[in-house]
């Protein structure tokens, strides 16, 4: 998903969110004595948030396609395969653009990319291989169970070491995330899927110690280019790693165009998400990104005659809901870490 980059900005999506808020607030008067610019922030600022929701619908539609292009693709290629290929596009598109942008892709720090790529193209084979086994909506939900993951990682491992009392909410949201994942799993049990649902759960486990990673890079004054591009490359030589092993396939012009979108989508996708973060408020774009789900969904029902039960969709929407409480319980620590420093 948009993982690469997602907790860096997220920060910092709050930060320009709360100077947004300033300039809402600012006290304005009567005309020619400052109201006028005061309305010009506010308009600024509504426009930004507005911007910034849209570039997250359009991020969760193109990570759905996505979806479709690789359920399509695994017919023909291995999961190394088409992360090695995934990397390959993302690579060159993001060389370019970076290029195109004047920005270096140089980094003094190597080793903390290498142990991001190695997690980030660990959680990607599990979830190709997931979208393979499972229905579409069922692998992207179990997917999206990162952002529960993380809240449990960050919140509850610094309520672990005593740093911070643990969270009821926390707990709370935990509870009704994995009882969603039990409602979801539960049909794949029924037809014989269960290895296909544990490592679509797995790869959203992975992919929140992949945030954390992401955002030491961030502090440590990466941009969200070289994050990209620095995971697209570990994913290119893992993936050929592992296609090795396994096997390679013979290429078909349908094959190299669905192996082309799933790079183009995929890095689009990051990029969209990563700007909406960084102009838009933390929780809304968090919130906006589970439309993903709802995107695979109809898209399982129209290409894949993907029959979802009504247990599954009631476990599909407590997850959701998890996810969203997971994500204000983190910003809640997040708010409270920054006021507790000196």
């Amino acid at each position: 998903m948009g993982d690469d980059v997602r907790d860096d900005r997220a920060g910092r999506g709050e930060r320009q969110a709360a100077l947004s808020g300033s300039a809402q607030r600012a006290p304005t008067g009567a005309p020619g004595d400052g109201r006028a610019p005061g309305r010009a922030r506010e308009r600024t600022a509504d426009v930004a948030v507005r911007s910034s929701s849209w570039l997250v619908v359009v991020a969760a539609l193109l990570f759905a396609t996505m979806g479709v292009c690789i359920k399509l693709a695994a017919a023909r290629y291995s999961s190394g395969e088409i992360v090695m290929y995934r990397g390959v596009v993302g690579a060159v598109l993001i060389f370019v653009v970076s290029r195109w942008r004047g920005e270096t892709l140089r980094t003094p720090i190597p080793l903390r990319h290498l142990l991001r790529s190695v997690t980030g193209v660990t959680a990607l084979c599990l979830w190709f291989y997931s979208i393979a086994a499972l229905p579409l909506a069922t692998a992207m939900t179990l997917n999206y169970t990162s952002s529960l993951w993380l809240a449990l990682f960050v919140v509850g491992g610094a309520a672990v070491v005593g740093r911070r009392a643990a969270d009821h909410a926390l707990g709370v949201a935990a509870a009704i995330g994995f009882a969603g994942v039990v409602l979801v799993l539960r049909p794949t049990m029924e037809h014989g899927q269960l290895w296909g649902g544990v490592l679509g759960l797995l790869s959203g486990m992975i992919s929140a110690l992949g945030y954390l990673q992401v955002a030491a890079l961030g502090r440590s004054g990466e941009t969200e280019g070289r994050i990209v591009f620095y995971f697209s490359i570990g994913g290119a030589i893992g993936g050929a790693a592992i296609a090795t092993a396994t096997g390679w396939h013979a290429h078909s012009l349908v094959g190299v165009a669905q192996l082309l979108a799933i790079g183009v989508l995929a890095t689009a996708a990051q990029l969209l998400l990563t700007r909406a973060y960084a102009r838009g408020n933390t929780l809304v774009t968090a919130s906006l990104q589970y439309l993903g789900i709802a995107f695979s969904y109809l898209y399982g029902v129209v290409l894949f005659d993907d029959r979802v039960t009504w247990l599954a969709a009631a476990g599909m929407v407590a997850i959701v809901g998890a996810g969203v409480l997971a994500t204000v319980v983190r910003a809640r620590y997040a708010r409270r870490e920054t006021a507790a420093r000196p």
